[in-house]
């Protein structure tokens, strides 16, 4: 499928598109500024295996434009932006990054990047060495970004429930966390702080049982993990896990989880809304990570993780009572939410 590329920038309102190649290092890159109407534009550093440059391409464009959703509905005075590498044999990673850091310092400051899939401490560590507009590894940098995180996804059950129930009551709760990586275990960890029940389901079986034994909870097939009967399942792993054959076996009350894209598509949130079970957006509940970056970069502060829960649960809770007075599913009300403010971000600025 051909991509035109000026005609996508206009139908999704992009600022900018830009095509990279180093010579040197064999890196080739796409880096989309969607919006910086407001502010710079935040988006990670994304490398994966893709099978063609198109198909990297639309990954920048729809990631880019997400991240501009993001953070209006985090109401941060920034946008979307975002980096994305194809993962190519023989590419010399280290003069990579640096030459993508080199191209970050060029825009001046209308973009910071951090980490994504394919992009950890050591990359931002070689991106640093180039660039001021990165989101540092150490000390010098905002602070545990898997902590922020995971503080806005149980602020987003905390919001849920107390749509459906009243009250959160975690100790007649029953969770499942689907993924212990760094934000899942920071999930399960305050789950049991707060009482809950919790069970959790990981690929990497050696790190299940470390996390399960540490924190005492029930370890569960990862192939069974959707059949449990619970209030809250929290995809904390890969997106794309609510499609059409899960649909049918999950027998949650809620959805809420760190991943980024859990639904396989728009229209399985249609289908999660028919069938009464609530999904909390993953694009408000994940923000914790960018709102602590962002109010790092752009005010020179450390948000203490409590506020930035505080800031997640209180956009939940203004969405989902949007959808509820308009019948409508949730991940559709906070697309139009998203695009609303856009819109009129842009016209205040014109």
């Amino acid at each position: 499928m051909e991509i035109h590329v000026l005609d996508a920038m206009a139908r999704e309102g992009f600022e900018q598109v830009i095509a990279l190649h180093d010579r040197d290092s064999g890196l080739r890159a796409f880096l989309g500024l969607h919006d910086t109407s407001v502010g710079p534009a935040f988006g990670g550093i994304r490398r994966w295996h893709y099978r063609d440059e198109r198909e990297a391409l639309r990954d920048c464009l729809r990631l880019a434009a997400a991240m501009s959703h993001k953070t209006v509905l985090a109401d941060l005075p920034a946008g979307g932006g975002k980096l994305v590498a194809l993962e190519l044999p023989g590419v010399d990673w280290e003069k990579g990054y640096a030459y993508l850091g080199r191209e970050v310092e060029r825009l001046g400051g209308r973009f910071y990047t951090g980490p994504d899939v394919g992009t950890g401490e050591r990359e931002l560590a070689w991106i640093a060495g180039e660039t001021g507009f990165v989101t540092r590894p150490d000390a010098s940098g905002p602070g545990e970004l898997p902590e922020a995180t995971a503080a806005g996804v149980v602020a987003g059950m905390e919001a849920a429930l107390c749509l459906l129930d009243g009250k959160s009551d975690w100790s007649r709760r029953k969770v499942v966390v689907q993924g212990l990586g760094g934000v899942g275990e920071r999930v399960a960890r305050a789950l049991v702080h707060a009482g809950a029940q919790v069970l959790g389901s990981d690929i990497d079986g050696n790190r299940a049982e470390r996390v399960a034994e540490e924190l005492g909870i029930e370890l569960l097939d990862p192939s069974h993990e959707l059949d449990v009967e619970c209030d809250i399942f929290s995809p904390c792993a890969l997106g794309g896990i609510v499609h059409d054959l899960s649909l049918a076996r999950l027998r949650c009350r809620i959805i809420v989880g760190a991943a980024n894209n859990i639904l396989a598509r728009p229209e399985h949130g249609d289908r999660l809304h028919e069938r009464g079970i609530l999904f909390v957006p993953d694009v408000i509940v994940n923000a914790g990570a960018l709102i602590r970056g962002a109010i790092f970069h752009l005010e020179g502060r450390r948000e203490p993780v409590r506020l930035i829960g505080e800031r997640v649960g209180s956009a939940v809770h203004a969405v989902l009572e949007r959808a509820v007075q308009e019948g409508r599913p949730p991940a559709r009300v906070a697309t139009l939410e998203a695009e609303e403010r856009l819109t009129r971000r842009r016209r205040e600025k014109e």
